[in-house]
């Protein structure tokens, strides 16, 4: 029979214990509750919207309602006031427990685990001796015409009251004062009878204001319906007599109007003959005009046609010496590609056979080597030749490369030139002369040998300074000198001229 482990079995059971003990001891109050916990401690532990822990079996939990409750204040029976007048008063107050640690604690003694509606029945006999208390104080005619300070002294009163057993006073109002006699409504009756009393007086007034008014307004109207005719009349005879005047004035006018009029009619009838007059010659002129505008016209349409036409061909002619031009170039430049390849191709074969004859005197210095002495010097003897036969194959392969480009130049200036050889004229702009036209062609050729050294990876001038360097110190009996003539002096007319 096998041992069954204990410890894990023990584990297990304090594991569930534990969760068991969390789940009975946990407790968590909600805003309006204050939960008290007690037992362990002098003094209760209060938790209001959080969570705590309570022993079971050790510790207790009571519940206090924090929230807000209305207590209806009705008189049972009628109160006599300080003019003693029964009357019955209907209130409604908001009250709640202090949620001090004082109040809380105040009202654990008196309110523990109830509920709202409870905790009002038990404030009710107090807040109703309080508005007894009050309504004593005061007359009928303050009660209803002073309401607010009515429940202001309720709550006051109250307050100190119910502020020993832990409960605040939030609100008190006054809902309805009745008497057993109806001596409220008579006083009503009284003062709506004043009222009326006062409103009647005060018409009686107004209409005699009224009254009065009208009266002097219908005499002013009076007076002022007499003025103004008598005004009117005046303006009438007045306007009479201007208008009398003024025909009399009219007449004069008219008959100086119409003299002038037949004077006016004639110098008219002058100016418009005068202005045809005038017109016609104007139109003579200007038809003479349009004649001379329109020959102009049509002479600068003839001549912009032949200019155009003109401009026409010399840009045909210009594009097509270009183009042929453009052609010849690019032979030229493919021819001298080809030669570039060729002198690179002869190149390559020198350093071809000079790197094959290093690799022969490596070899047969080896071979000499593993031989006698008197052998390995022979080889070496020979391998210094070689090596001296290769450097002067190189020398002579550069010369080559210099005596192939030097021969090919008259090509090159001569395939630069060609193209200018087959136009039939030149015409040139500017500072174009016929020494311009040389010094081009000279530029040209440069830059083709220019290119050809570049492509070809050597310095084309050193190497030709270096040749004419070493035949001059060599043989000095035969140096040339060379003179750079003066540019050519330009003449004046051939800057447009045609060549």
């Amino acid at each position: 029979m096998s041992d069954i482990p204990i410890l894990p079995i023990a584990i297990g059971a304090a594991v569930v214990l534990l969760i068991i003990f969390l789940l009975l001891s946990y407790v968590k109050a909600p805003p309006d509750h204050a939960y008290l916990i007690s037992g362990l401690k002098k003094q209760p532990k209060v938790l209001v919207g959080r969570a705590g822990i309570r022993i079971p079996f050790l510790e207790r939990l009571d519940r206090l309602y924090l929230g807000q409750m209305s207590v209806d204040i009705k008189t049972d029976l009628p109160v006599p006031t300080n003019d003693f007048i029964n009357v019955s008063v209907d209130a409604v107050a908001k009250i709640r427990i202090s949620p001090t640690d004082e109040g809380i604690a105040l009202a654990a003694k008196n309110f523990l685990n109830k509920d709202g509606d409870q905790i009002a029945m038990d404030l009710m006999d107090s807040l109703q001796g309080n508005m007894r208390e009050i309504v004593g104080t005061l007359s009928l005619k303050d009660i209803n015409t002073d309401r607010d300070s009515f429940s202001d002294q309720v709550l006051d009163k109250a307050s100190k009251d119910l502020a020993k057993l832990g409960i605040e006073i939030v609100s008190c109002n006054i809902q309805n004062v009745t008497d057993e006699n109806g001596l409220i409504k008579d006083l009503g009756a009284d003062n709506t009878a004043k009222i009326k009393k006062d409103a009647s007086i005060a018409k009686a007034q107004a209409d005699r204001d009224v009254a009065i008014a009208q009266a002097k307004a219908n005499r002013e109207a009076n007076d002022a319906r007499v003025l103004a005719e008598t005004e009117i009349a005046q303006k009438n005879n007045e306007l009479e007599v201007k208008q009398a005047e003024l025909k009399v004035a009219a007449d004069m006018k008219k008959a100086q109007a119409d003299a002038a009029y037949k004077i006016e009619e004639q110098e008219q009838q002058r100016t418009i003959e005068t202005a045809t007059v005038n017109a016609q010659i104007a139109k003579t002129e200007r038809e003479a005009e349009l004649k001379q505008r329109e020959v102009e016209v049509a002479k600068q349409t003839l001549d912009a046609e032949i200019r155009a036409k003109a401009d026409a061909e010399k840009y045909r002619q210009e594009k097509e010496a270009e183009a042929e031009l453009y052609i010849r170039q690019r032979d030229a430049e493919a021819k001298l590609f080809e030669e570039q390849r060729a002198a690179e191709a002869v190149r390559a074969r020198a350093e071809a056979a000079k790197y094959a004859k290093e690799q022969e005197a490596a070899g047969i210095a080896a071979v000499g080597k593993a031989e006698a002495e008197a052998i390995q010097a022979k080889a070496l003897a020979e391998a210094e030749g070689i090596d001296k036969k290769a450097e002067a194959m190189k020398k002579y392969g550069e010369a080559a490369v210099i005596e192939m480009i030097m021969q090919a130049l008259p090509d090159i200036a001569k395939n630069v030139a060609e193209p200018l050889s087959k136009v039939d004229k030149i015409t040139m702009y500017g500072e174009g002369n016929s020494a311009k036209l040389i010094q081009d062609i000279i530029t040209g050729t440069s830059q083709v040998t220019e290119g050809v050294a570049q492509g070809m990876g050597i310095d084309l001038k050193a190497m030709i300074a270096g040749m004419i360097g070493g035949k001059i110190a060599s043989d000095p009996a035969q140096t040339t000198v060379v003179v750079e003539a003066p540019p050519a002096k330009e003449d004046p007319d051939s800057k447009d001229s045609k060549t």
